[in-house]
């Protein structure tokens, strides 16, 4: 110590409990003037912090905030995720917050939470059976009981994808918290976690004639899914979109959908939200089929309301249960695997069966132009290059047939 005299806010330095402690006066996140302590065993390691503090103090904000990292990450969930983000976002973090950060790191101080706490955390999270972890077998009723809680450790261990999922879901919390000024760092930034090596798969898809059965066979039985079928194949819509589809956003005069909504089950709710993003949003042009089908929809839905009487719910939506209620999305996937069995096609996914919506639109001769507003391509020339290859005459006739007005 100099003995001079130390200048304003430059606090002080003295012996504590066996080590030493010194404060400096900061100037904390909310406007206020408050005491901000270090303290180390070693005098020069507590002088050396004392001195960084000072520099810190006279350029910057500091918080004096000793709240835990469980504290941030509830405030941040609540207040910060919840009303700026979407359900599926706040579903997420929850779930990881709550099965692996709260925990595994939430009795730890905020702002002394270090790179290598996260990363000796990360890599045991890593090498933990969560069946173990959670009780997952343990929850199960005593007679359905069959790995880690009669101790045959199952060894469920997370996946590479989703040990990324946890570490971007703590980035996204501490970057909030530098943000706020709550810490100096994002100290889940320079953490490790394998990477995720992406194999070439062949992507499966129908051809033509196989999208063409499977939708007769549909229309044939009339299904009351063939709207959203359609809507799949031809207009390349996800299942969720296709099932969002509103009375309201359609206008079939015109030849027109408003595309604006997807049905989704979110934890233990089934709601209509907005979509991911703003680009997603569009007014489509409608090809026959997809106008022949709503119309099919619309007199079904009619029926099923004269039908139900007074159980019947009265949703807005084009697809409905026979008492108006929306679709399970989970449901819509059993239809429509039921469906291809039913046509004698290949199972494939939805989200496949949107790869197959290229060659139809070209197979059901909608202009190019047209199509590419479909596809939503950002470029003419990969529009034509699908264009380029179609199917057989006899194919493309009996789609083109699909489209037909009904009599």
């Amino acid at each position: 110590m100099s003995g001079r005299k130390r200048g304003n806010r430059e606090g002080s330095m003295y012996p504590y409990k066996g080590g030493w402690a010194a404060y400096v006066w900061v100037t904390t996140p909310a406007g206020l003037l408050k005491r901000k302590y270090v303290t180390s065993k070693d005098r020069d390691e507590c002088h050396a912090k004392w001195i960084a503090l000072q520099a810190k103090a006279r350029t910057s904000v500091v918080s004096t905030s000793n709240g835990t990292v469980a504290d941030y990450y509830f405030y941040w969930l609540e207040e910060i995720v919840r009303p700026n983000l979407s359900q599926g976002t706040y579903i997420n973090y929850s779930g990881w917050g709550r099965t692996q950060i709260v925990p595994g790191l939430g009795a730890k101080k905020l702002t002394t939470l270090r790179v290598r706490d996260v990363q000796v955390w990360l890599n045991r999270v890593a090498a933990t059976c969560q069946c173990c972890f959670q009780g997952k077998d343990k929850a199960r009723q005593p007679d359905k009981r069959r790995c880690c809680a009669l101790g045959k450790c199952c060894k469920d261990l997370y996946s590479k994808e989703s040990l990324r999922g946890l570490r971007r879901t703590l980035r996204a919390m501490l970057g909030c918290a530098v943000a706020e000024e709550e810490v100096d760092k994002n100290v889940a930034s320079p953490v490790k976690v394998q990477p995720v090596r992406k194999h070439k798969t062949q992507r499966r898809r129908w051809s033509s004639e196989e999208a063409r059965r499977f939708l007769e066979s549909a229309r044939e039985d009339d299904d009351p899914c063939y709207v959203a079928y359609v809507g799949v194949l031809v207009l390349g819509l996800r299942a969720g979109e296709a099932l969002g589809v509103g009375v309201d956003e359609l206008d079939l005069e015109g030849a027109q959908l408003r595309l604006a909504w997807q049905l989704q089950r979110l934890g233990k709710d089934l709601s209509l939200n907005e979509l991911k993003t703003e680009d997603a949003e569009d007014y489509l042009p409608l090809p026959d089929i997809y106008v022949t089908a709503a119309r099919l929809r619309l007199r079904q839905k009619e029926r099923d309301r004269l039908a139900a009487g007074e159980a019947w719910q009265g949703s807005e939506l084009l697809l409905t249960t026979r008492i108006g209620t929306p679709l399970e999305p989970r449901t819509f996937a059993r239809l429509w695997d039921r469906r291809c069995d039913l046509a004698g096609v290949p199972r494939i996914t939805r989200r496949d069966a949107r790869r197959t919506c290229s060659s139809l639109l070209a197979d059901l001769d909608v202009h190019p132009r047209v199509a590419m507003r479909i596809l939503r391509h950002s470029k003419f020339d990969i529009t034509m290059e699908v264009y380029t290859k179609v199917s057989d005459e006899a194919t493309r006739e009996a789609l083109r047939r699909l489209g037909a007005e009904l009599g």
